[in-house]
């Protein structure tokens, strides 16, 4: 099947309308840096959350998923659902100190926990490295995905009758020229609308993504030789079919994930709280934190990102997951991304191919769109703002803010030609923050950690994974991807501990400030929390530690659940779901109490428990 007129229609109707929505909202972000990195923090959770969700569903998501069910079934996917831990975590320990602590960025942030030059330091350096150089490589990644599409759905295509072109002694495909062009284009619609317009412009665009591949999951099963759910089943081996992985013993069977003991410990033990992952950030982070910040308080931040996980967790994958199989069944022995496009081409009719192609589209955009904001947000405060005119009016960093946004934009372009593959990008970047978590995590709950801690943990990891890249014997450091990172987090946690036990604390003036904005919880404050009898925290750490559990629950419960009525057992799948609901009703109850509408009397009180 190829694309029609009528395909053609609705692509362009889709790059009209999300055009519309950052032209509405170009006055508005014009008011302030406020209005344009954090849409004035007015935003409600349900699309906050939803724009979180879109970030993270890039066009290389639903393909990365494709390979993953193919080489490991679909127990392959527990090489990110483990991440769930750490997103829960966030939504009950992190969230509504995130939104309490009223920075505009996760950076900035640093100098209102930490003090001297230190601090200083460490902001710029964290506004550089993630701002720029990481967001560049994640964009870059995601557009290779975006290219496999069009290469796929467009064979042999050609722009101005050409096959490929050369830009400053660079050569690009015609597929990638169109791709660069694409992110030239969010750019601009993103220096346009500012965060409001980015949001809005996620929620259509997941929304459309959403429908458009279980639309594709619903006509792939359909095929007569598929078969339905029953015909998968019975045309792929059993093995493929399970949803836990194999632990400690070789795979009976093709198709399953077979894991080392160690190897699930890493994953399940070690990585979700100890590593830095775009989207998965211990305690919060990176477009999360910067969603989070600007939620309307801080009842909508924890529910921004409880929905956030929900839906990035158990609702999105499984439409992916069905077409996945599918792909395994009729195109064996193609590469498995590209197998997942060839499924859209072969099965969807006229119309319906386009809707698929621009929700494709619209995922690429939405994680392009976040990141360039996001990145911006960083080089205009922490950056511009913080060390080279930190007088400026507020219309001046927003006309900053919008050229970066371009010029950003560009870079990645040019990124993109230079990478080949994003083969172990992911294990790479899990590595080289391996121990950053921790730190990411304490500096919340101890008032002992300092910039140096936050320093060490962000550059030893780097130096161990250049040592690990060279082939250096370091014990433990050439052990494979995640068995690897016991090593790695164990001499990361051992410099940065030792850094902050030789280097002096945070002043007192700073760490008294903090405490009496964010109120953090726990014994990990009892110093500073003796010099402020007057400030209540809002609720204790075991009490966080059950609603944190129930998180837990309910959203294996709801992943399993969904994914036992539609490919298992239809009895265990409700059982999952009743179990799910059991503690969604538990977090509902617990959760009014602790986060009452708010009002200026209830700022600070003790709490309930």
């Amino acid at each position: 099947m190829h694309l029609t007129w009528l395909d053609g229609v609705l692509i362009a109707a889709y790059f009209v309308f999300s055009l519309g929505i950052a032209l509405y909202y170009y006055r508005r972000a014009g008011k302030d840096t406020s209005e344009f990195f954090l849409s004035g923090r007015s935003m409600p959770w349900w699309l906050a959350g939803t724009s979180m969700v879109a970030t993270t569903f890039a066009a290389d998501t639903p393909l990365a998923v494709s390979e993953l069910v193919a080489y490991n079934g679909i127990a392959g996917n527990w090489l990110w659902w483990n991440f769930a831990l750490g997103g829960v975590l966030t939504v009950f320990f992190f969230a509504r100190l995130w939104r309490r602590s009223g920075v505009l960025t996760d950076v900035e942030f640093v100098e209102l926990r930490y003090s001297g030059p230190a601090a200083a330091w460490l902001r710029g350096i964290k506004a550089v490295y993630f701002g720029l150089l990481m967001n560049v490589i994640i964009i870059g990644w995601v557009s290779l995905a975006m290219e496999t599409v069009i290469d796929v759905l467009f064979p042999g295509l050609t722009l101005f009758g050409r096959a490929s072109f050369t830009l400053l002694g660079i050569k690009m495909s015609a597929s990638l020229v169109l791709v660069g062009l694409l992110v030239l284009l969010v750019g601009v619609y993103s220096l346009i609308s500012g965060l409001w317009g980015v949001a809005v412009t996620d929620l259509f665009q997941f929304v459309l993504a959403m429908v458009g591949t279980t639309l594709l999951a619903f006509f792939a099963l359909d095929l007569p030789e598929v078969g339905g759910l029953a015909g998968l089943k019975a045309r792929l081996p059993e093995t493929t079919f399970r949803m836990l992985p194999t632990i400690g013993e070789a795979a009976q069977g093709a198709g399953v994930l077979a894991l080392s003991a160690a190897a699930f410990a890493a994953y399940v033990g070690v990585q979700w709280w100890a590593s830095w992952y775009p989207g998965a950030e211990p305690g919060g982070g990176g477009y999360i934190a910067q969603r989070m910040l600007g939620a309307k308080d801080e009842r909508h931040a924890v529910f921004s990102v409880l929905w956030f996980n929900i839906a990035h967790y158990c609702l999105r994958p499984w439409p992916w997951i069905l077409t996945a199989l599918v792909a395994l069944l009729l195109f064996p022995d193609e590469n498995p991304r590209a197998a997942y496009v060839l499924v859209m081409r072969d099965t969807l009719p006229p119309g319906l191919l386009g809707l698929l192609f621009a929700a494709f589209l619209a995922a690429f955009m939405s994680t392009v769109s976040t990141q360039l904001n996001w990145g911006v947000s960083y080089l205009v405060n922490d950056g511009w703002r913080r060390f080279v005119r930190p007088d400026a009016d507020e219309k001046h960093y927003v006309r900053v803010g919008r050229v970066l946004t371009f010029l950003l934009a560009v870079v990645s372009v040019l990124v993109t030609t230079q990478l080949e593959s994003i083969s172990g990008a992911w294990s790479l970047i899990l590595t080289a923050s391996g121990g950053l978590g921790l730190v990411l995590i304490l500096r919340w709950y101890w008032w002992r950690v300092n910039a140096w801690s936050e320093l060490t943990a962000t550059l030893v990891p780097l130096f161990l994974a250049g040592l690990a890249l060279l082939g250096v014997p370091v014990p433990g450091l050439l052990d494979p991807f995640p068995t690897n990172l016991f090593a790695v987090v164990a001499y990361t946690t051992l410099a940065w501990v030792t850094v902050t036990l030789f280097t002096p604390p945070t002043d007192t003036a700073t760490l008294d400030a903090f405490y009496r904005r964010v109120r953090p919880a726990g014994p990990g404050w009892r110093p500073i929390a003796a010099r402020h009898p007057d400030i209540y925290p809002d609720t204790s750490l075991g009490t966080l530690a059950l609603d944190w559990l129930a998180g837990v629950v309910l959203v294996y419960s709801t992943l399993f659940g969904i994914g036992q009525l539609l490919v298992g057992s239809a009895g265990l799948g409700l059982l999952l779901l009743a179990v799910a609901v059991g503690a969604g009703a538990f977090l509902w109850r617990h959760l009014r109490h602790q986060l009452p509408h708010p009002t200026p009397a209830s700022r600070n009180v003790p709490p309930a428990d």
